[in-house]
């Protein structure tokens, strides 16, 4: 019997070693760090009865174990599964770095409608084939890709023609730059239809689904444009003057026009202009990009302009300067209102300089010489009496001085002999002051002995009385002075005297004594 018990014994623990080394070397599966367990669910092969297998475009139920790919992933670490019923592959986990964005597309779940073709949903609760709507940023992800598959998108840039480049996937927008989101098909949770949006993105890092949004970066702020006059060279290559020393212009270059009396005017002109974060989404969509505006709009506008308002007026007219002042503003106003129609910002619009023709700017040039030099004239005749008025001012200022200084001087003198004064009278006071507080000072220290005295003699004279009611009242409280000498005996015995009480007898005395003899102190 015993032996059957070990025999049997012997037979469980080599079942369960070769049970524990059957789980540890075939069903044993390790997964390393980054990677994922996916399993399949192949049944028990043999009875089957009750397993199913799962639907098609669907994971299977572990719970019921349907036959099928499970939905589970099993992350990094040993985990044991049979081979015989599961089918096991290592996948790797998806990353995305910095500077990227994945784009998933279900493989599971039932076709999208009404020409849809963006998933709504999140990872684990997608219902429908197609391309997820949400992006994922930089990071790490165990995604299953029996139902998903992940690609990996950088920067993209799509050239929509008309030298303007449209950014999808990892979009940074610089500072002092928007972006402008165009939606390539409508979003029914947050209403937004397809087309370009008037809500701008600012300066930061964006991940934008390529299949869903472009953001065209526009630089927001002011812009300079300069239209300007060729010069005629000389034979050094430098700009040509005439002899008034006006640089002569080549033809028809700049912004040229005829005057209203025939003469032919260039101009040098300047506009600064912009775009807001509010003017750009506008601005993509009349007109493409900043160039285009620029070629467009802008210099169009400059030439057309500066031709009309200057046509009205006479080669004089653009000279001088009230009426040259006139024809700034007319411009300026007339571009502001032209930039405001096409929903875009003018800073200055500013006419720099008009090239006059020579034979009408000499004479006037002549005109204003010669006023100056009449004006220089008068002003220099001017300034020799303000010569000799100052020098006039200059000797009274001095004489002032002198009087000032002496008047000072007075005043000084007056001061010192004041306050000379003044020091012995208050030196004179404070010595009377002190005499009469070292007097006072005397009688209360006469003061202080007498009533000193007084004090030590009533002291005396109280401490006398108080010892004499003291005796009176001891001697009041025994009744007798006898018992209160008695009292004043017992209390001037020492604390560890022994006392003891002895009878003797009549005539017994001396021979009672004999027994406390050893007691008494004995002289030796």
């Amino acid at each position: 019997m015993k032996r059957n018990i070990n025999l049997i014994a012997l037979l469980v623990l080599s079942a369960f070693i070769a049970y524990e080394a059957l789980e540890w070397t075939v069903n044993c599966v390790y997964v390393p760090e980054g990677k994922s367990l996916q399993l399949r669910y192949k049944g028990a092969l043999v009875l089957t009865m009750g397993e199913k297998y799962a639907e098609t475009g669907r994971f299977a139920d572990e719970e019921k174990n349907e036959i099928g790919v499970l939905e589970q992933l099993r992350g990094p670490g040993r985990h044991f599964y049979c081979p015989i019923w599961w089918e096991r592959n290592i996948v790797d986990d998806v990353v995305v770095h910095t500077g990227e964005v994945a784009i998933l597309t279900s493989k599971l779940g039932d076709d999208l409608k009404d020409g849809q073709f963006l998933v709504p949903d999140d990872i684990g609760h997608t219902k429908f084939k197609g391309i997820l709507r949400r992006t994922f940023g930089p990071g790490r992800y165990r995604i299953n890709p029996y139902a998903y598959q992940a690609e990996i998108v950088k920067t993209l840039e799509i050239d929509s023609g008309q030298k303007q480049m449209k950014h999808s996937g990892w979009v940074q927008v610089p500072a002092g730059y928007v972006g402008v989101v165009t939606y390539l098909t409508e979003d029914p949770l947050t209403k937004k239809r397809a087309g370009i949006q008037d809500d701008v993105l600012p300066a930061g890092l964006y991940p934008i689904n390529p299949r869903e949004r472009q953001v065209d970066i526009v630089g927001i702020g002011f812009n300079a444009r300069e239209i300007s006059t060729d010069k005629v060279k000389d034979e050094r290559g430098q700009t040509a003057i005439d002899e008034s020393g006006e640089a002569m212009p080549v033809l028809d270059t700049g912004i040229a026009f005829p005057s209203s009396d025939g003469f032919k005017i260039h101009m040098d002109f300047s506009v600064v202009w912009g775009v807001l974060p509010d003017q750009a989404p506008d601005m993509i969509r009349r007109f493409g990009n900043l160039d285009a505006v620029e070629q467009k709009i802008i210099i169009p506008q400059c030439e057309s302009i500066c031709r009309n308002n200057g046509s009205t007026m006479g080669a004089v007219e653009l000279l001088v300067g009230e009426s040259r002042q006139k024809f700034q503003e007319d411009v300026d106003k007339s571009f502001k209102k032209v930039l405001k129609d096409k929903n875009l910002t003018l800073l200055y619009g500013l006419v720099r300089h008009i090239y006059i023709p020579k034979e009408v700017r000499e004479p006037i040039q002549k005109g204003y010489i010669a006023d100056e030099l009449k004006l220089t004239r008068e002003q220099e005749t001017t300034t020799a009496k303000m010569e000799a008025k100052l020098r006039e001012a200059e000797q009274t200022v001095l004489l002032e001085e002198a009087k000032i200084i002496e008047e000072t001087k007075k005043l000084v003198a007056s001061v010192m002999a004041n306050g000379q004064q003044t020091a012995e009278q208050m030196q004179a006071d404070t010595e009377r002051k002190v005499a009469a507080i070292d007097r006072k000072a005397a009688e209360i220290d006469a003061l202080r002995v007498v009533t000193l005295g007084e004090a030590e003699a009533n002291s005396q004279k109280l401490q006398q009385q108080a010892k004499a009611e003291l005796f009176g009242l001891a001697v009041k409280a025994f009744g007798e002075p006898t018992a209160y000498t008695q009292w004043q005996f017992a209390e001037g015995l020492p604390e560890q005297m022994d006392l003891k009480f002895i009878y003797a007898g009549t005539g017994t005395l001396w021979t009672d004594l004999k027994g406390i003899v050893p007691t008494l102190p004995v002289k030796k």
